[in-house]
């Protein structure tokens, strides 16, 4: 069996890792800073305007 290149799975594995921990960072960040009334009007806009690395 040939051996599988790490090369194009590298960034796929990076990105998957960035999500998971944006994703977990704004859920609890949502839930414990952001009052209800201000988390269903701007979750979308938190998402796409994080302040990526």
């Amino acid at each position: 069996m040939p051996q599988l290149n790490p090369s194009p799975w590298f960034p796929i594995f990076i990105l998957a890792w960035l999500t998971m921990i944006v994703m977990l960072t704004k859920t609890l960040k949502t839930k414990t800073i952001t009052p209800p009334l201000q988390k269903t009007s701007t979750s979308s806009l938190n998402f796409w305007t994080w302040p990526w690395p």
